[in-house]
């Protein structure tokens, strides 16, 4: 693994939550703002780990955490994953880490987690952040590595999952260059703990978000307190075509649209971290 995905385990736990080993960390002074962040899917807590620093200089407590099948969580075989539960698992972590109102920043499968969150308790949300991910399920365009682990090939093609197919399609999905340590330790994340296993059945967010879509929906467009979204426009799978959306339905919303040539794909926090820390600084300062 790449020294730098080394640091970051090291500088984590794993505690059993809700009867699954979980990877969790915990950075910026113990008395600071708490600010947790939700990461995407097929990744890992390690792609925010541009954006951890940035916040810890401004005097944040930031949370992150691997979702269970995700990272170096644990990746039980031949399990229903539910979005619901990823969010029983997130209420409890921060019921152990004495969390009681946070700040919440979420990417990609994170954003289902955070409508959940929000649809059960919006109050305990002091502000909200989002980057790019399938805010409404019929303007999810998933890419075709996507679709066909989502079938019924799913379990041969995680198994014949390589690093080389990985970079495809991340070149497929990302804007801006992303350098080749960088997308090696996004790789072993995936690798750990034989990780290509499952992802066939991690996509079954797929389904669930449309089960709980007008719920969620609702969690998103009522939410009282501030909103922003930071957006790749790049992203074929939740880019541009989602801005339009949430202008319309979130005009009280603050936009960071990060489209200065080379536009930004589907990894914010991962192609841009100066400027997505900066934009998340700012707002979570203002939202205080």
């Amino acid at each position: 693994m790449a020294r730098a995905l080394d640091e970051w385990l090291a500088g984590g736990t794993r505690s059993t939550v809700l009867g699954h080993t979980i990877f969790h960390r915990q950075d910026g002074p113990a008395d600071g703002p708490p600010v947790t962040l939700l990461h995407g899917f097929p990744t890992s807590s390690y792609d925010w780990a541009g954006i951890v620093p940035r916040l810890v200089e401004a005097g944040y407590r930031v949370t992150t955490f691997d979702f269970l099948g995700l990272g170096a969580s644990a990746k039980p075989r031949g399990y229903d994953y539910r979005l619901t539960e990823q969010a029983d698992i997130t209420e409890e972590l921060w019921r152990r880490l004495g969390i009681d109102r946070t700040a919440l920043v979420a990417h990609d499968y994170g954003v289902s987690v955070a409508q959940e969150l929000l649809a059960r308790d919006a109050d305990r949300i002091v502000a909200m952040t989002w980057l790019n991910g399938g805010l409404y399920p019929d303007l999810h365009r998933p890419v075709l590595m996507q679709r066909l682990l989502h079938g019924r090939l799913g379990p041969l093609l995680g198994r014949l999952g390589s690093e080389r197919s990985f970079r495809a399609v991340m070149g497929q999905i990302m804007g801006r260059a992303v350098g080749d340590e960088e997308l090696s330790a996004m790789w072993a994340t995936i690798t750990l703990d034989d990780g290509k296993l499952v992802q066939h059945r991690l996509l079954s967010y797929i389904d669930e978000r449309r089960i709980h879509a007008r719920r969620w929906q609702d969690a998103l467009e009522t939410y009282p307190g501030p909103s922003q979204f930071i957006w790749g426009p790049a992203d074929p799978i939740s880019g541009a075509h989602v801005l339009v959306r949430l202008r319309d339905r979130l005009p009280g919303a603050a936009f960071t649209v990060l489209d200065t040539p080379p536009a930004v794909g589907h990894y914010p926090q991962v192609e841009a971290p100066d400027e997505v820390g900066a934009a998340l600084v700012t707002f979570l300062t203002g939202a205080q």
